[in-house]
Formats: structure tokens, C-alpha cells, sequence
């Protein structure tokens, strides 16, 4: 019986396809992010991160919290639809101010246009945290 249960526990493994791994790099110089799964380029747009006398963290991390629909309690409740929280209170999220796209104009955030956000959010969600890595370089 062990062996029976180890061979077919075995043959599922190696069948089944491995998890996607999802590395979203955001160039704050730039003002982009580029999303890659499985190392192939599937996704570019446009952000805002930190304006002048606020920062975006630089680093390496993997999302930390997921919420479809959130308010700023610290900046007069603005809306943060498809969050991805990486590093405290910091998240990449949809925003309504589509005219700084491509600008710094946030209080650290990284914003995104809303499709942009819902789509990223999707893939983190499908491909789980654990196997999301978020990328801030200078």
C-alpha cells in the first residue's frame, strides 16, 4: 500500500505543471513596472511613486497583504482598489489620478492605472504570495 501511495503521490508531482513565479520590478527613475512571469516579459505600464519629500522603499520583497478595495486611513480615505501591500503601509495599487502616471506624485506608493491594478492584483492572487517577488530599484 506505501509504495503504491508514494508512486502515485510521485507521478502527480512530476505530472502537475510547476507554480508560476510572478517578479513585478519597479524603476523609479523610470516611473515603470514591468511584470515578468516565468522570466518572459507578460506586462509594462506606467506609475507614480514618491514625490518630492516622501519615498518609495527601495528593495526586494514579496507582497505581504492583498486587498481588492481599500481606503488610506492617512490620506483622507483616498482610494487604493487592488492593493498589494509589500512593506508596511507601502502597496502598489489602482488610482484615480491618471494624469501622474509616469510622474512622481505619490506619498510613497506605487500607483498604477486601474486595469493595470486589477490585473496585477489577479496574477499575485492566481500565483500566490509566496511566489511573487517586488522589485524597487532606483
Amino acid at each position: 500500500m506505501f509504495k503504491y501511495t508514494f508512486a502515485f503521490t510521485l507521478a502527480l508531482l512530476l505530472a502537475a505543471p510547476a507554480l508560476a513565479e510572478v517578479r513585478a520590478e519597479i524603476s523609479l527613475s523610470d516611473q515603470r513596472l514591468r511584470v515578468f512571469v516565468d522570466g518572459g516579459l507578460k506586462h509594462e505600464w506606467q506609475v507614480s511613486t514618491a514625490r518630492r519629500g516622501y519615498r518609495t522603499p527601495v528593495g526586494s520583497y514579496q507582497p505581504i497583504r492583498l486587498e481588492r478595495k481599500w481606503f488610506s486611513r492617512k490620506y483622507h480615505w483616498s482610494p487604493m482598489p487592488h492593493s498589494v501591500f509589500f512593506y508596511g503601509g507601502y502597496a502598489i495599487h489602482g488610482t484615480t489620478d491618471l494624469g501622474n502616471l509616469g510622474k512622481p506624485a505619490s506619498h510613497g506608493c506605487v500607483r498604477l492605472h486601474p486595469d493595470n491594478a486589477a490585473t496585477l492584483f489577479e496574477l499575485v492572487r492566481k500565483y500566490g504570495m509566496k511566489n511573487t517577488r517586488i522589485l524597487v530599484m532606483q
